[in-house]
């Protein structure tokens, strides 16, 4: 959905048309797929962060137009929201001291952002969903000026038909509707792409599935929504109700949402965007001159650019990708688990640690998935949303006697998974330095039992005994977390609470 897209209104035929197109579309993607026209392996990785801009009072701040024509770079775009940013990082090699590269660009890139839009009185917040938002700051008027946008929230509207139900029941519940799909915005996370050859796809993909329960209990930062304390990433219910096309009546029948886990292991990337034609209509019917299969008989590379936008609009929480890059097609894992925030460090601890151990699990000879079924995995994602670094999940037995068991997701990361990725990272070649420091942020995050939700969620609570008002001590606990996220120390050392005021006199 970064692409620029330019339409009028719809007409009967275009969905029919546009159905038939990602047919033929399809048709190329098998056709790449038999005749093996994929890129190499590269060890390629790249991630993009969504951000907040939020006042010196901690409330959101409605100016992304304004932040990007002063920060004035392409590697800057805007979001679904005024009060959101994304930037891209420019693609790595996944190898030598990739890490502390990273992170030195993002504080780089960050420190500038935050200069320039503080020159509007804004600043930028890296976070899963902003503490300080209100029903009223996600409303049709705040989506960005940008026409993909405005076309978007129309379609998926119109596609359901009456308003939008956010039902999310944690430490305490939420009910309201949205006429729009505006509250998607709250959510800002961290997007990490690996390219894979083809032959490898359906193994990193299965992979990040069985660990995406895992990534979001360690990195869990999205414990409020709209003043309520929810659950502690509260993103993905947040995500799914508020993209949802059906009405409670196609949820009744079983009908799949736009956002979803999905439900099953898979064999090929095709297996994904095939899915996607049969399970999701279009919603976007924009059709390209491009005629994929007449490219390929003539010894070119197609864009795919309808199956290209189809897939945009299908929000799985690991994407396939299919790109070209000088003139080569290429395929990509999405990963779209992982809240913003709270630092660089945690945000590069998280990438060590999804890049490792994703490797490693793709290369063991009895790979996970085959000893996990996938409802397991689905009903561990939901189970890590809701209790984050305290959840209990559901996980193969080791040794002889197979099967599945719980277990305690602190004691499976520290236990299994932390080993496994420090085996992946030096198959990547990265530097044991960089290894070593990344990974010992989860590890500590998993001692501690800390991470971003459970800092927020601590210290609300402290600012809540302390006498201040819920409004006033979601404001404060946001103002404390940005000044501790520009400080840059891991969120496992943040002391919980509000500073001391300073005596006057």
């Amino acid at each position: 959905m970064g692409e620029k897209i330019v339409a009028g209104p719809f007409e009967l035929a275009d969905r029919q048309r546009y159905r038939a197109k990602l047919r033929r579309c399809l048709t190329g993607l098998e056709r790449l797929l038999a005749e093996k026209r994929f890129d190499r392996p590269r060890n390629l990785m790249g991630l993009e962060i969504e951000l907040n801009l939020v006042g010196s009072d901690g409330m959101p701040r409605m100016l992304n137009g304004e932040v990007l024509e002063r920060i004035a770079s392409r590697d800057f775009q805007t979001e679904l929201a005024m009060f959101n940013l994304e930037v891209n990082i420019a693609p790595h090699r996944l190898e030598g001291r990739v890490f502390d590269r990273l992170a030195e660009e993002i504080r780089t890139s960050l420190a500038y952002a935050h200069r320039k839009a503080g020159e509007v009185d804004a600043g930028i917040l890296m976070i899963g969903i902003l503490p300080t938002l209100d029903r009223d700051d996600l409303v049709s008027s705040n989506l960005s000026a940008v026409d993909r946008y405005t076309l978007l929230n129309d379609q998926i509207v119109a596609a359901r038909g009456e308003d939008f139900v956010l039902d999310i029941d944690g430490v305490e519940h939420l009910t309201c509707t949205s006429g729009s799909i505006v509250p998607e915005a709250a959510c800002t996370s961290v997007q990490l792409h690996l390219q894979v050859t083809p032959d490898r796809f359906a193994d990193v993909w299965n992979a990040a599935q069985a660990v995406a329960a895992v990534q979001v209990a360690v990195g869990a930062n999205s414990p409020f929504l709209f003043g309520r304390e929810l659950w502690h990433e509260s993103r993905p219910p947040l995500f799914q109700q508020a993209t949802d096309t059906r009405p409670p009546e196609l949820q009744a029948q079983g009908v799949r949402p736009r956002t979803w886990f999905g439900e099953r292991w898979v064999t090929s990337a095709y297996d994904l965007f095939e899915e996607n034609l049969r399970y999701f209509p279009p919603l976007l019917p924009i059709h390209d001159d491009e005629e994929p299969l007449d490219v390929l008989d003539a010894g070119g590379i197609p864009t795919l650019a309808e199956l290209v936008l189809h897939n945009g609009t299908v929000y799985r929480w690991n994407r396939p990708v299919y790109g070209i890059a000088d003139g080569v097609p290429h395929l990509r894992v999405e990963n779209r688990v992982l809240p913003a925030g709270p630092t660089v460090t945690d945000v590069i601890a998280n990438t060590a640690f999804y890049y490792g151990v994703v490797r490693a699990l793709a290369e063991e000879s009895r790979p996970v998935w085959t000893r996990l079924p996938f409802e397991a995995a689905a009903a561990n994602f939901d189970t890590a949303c809701r209790h984050g670094i305290d959840a209990r999940l559901l996980w193969p037995r080791r040794g002889r006697l197979g099967g599945v068991t719980e277990i305690d997701a602190v004691a499976l990361v520290r236990d299994e998974l932390l080993p496994l990725a420090e085996a992946g990272l030096d198959a990547w070649g990265v530097e044991p330095a960089d290894r070593d420091l990344y990974l010992g942020v989860i590890d500590e995050r998993c001692r501690r039992r800390a991470n971003g939700a459970t800092w927020q969620s601590a210290t609300f609570h402290r600012a809540l005994e302390q006498g201040l008002a819920r409004d006033a001590a979601l404001a404060a606990t946001t103002r404390r977390y940005s000044e501790l996220m520009h400080l840059g120390e891991p969120v496992h050392t943040w002391p919980v609470g509000l500073p001391e005021p300073v005596p006057l006199g």
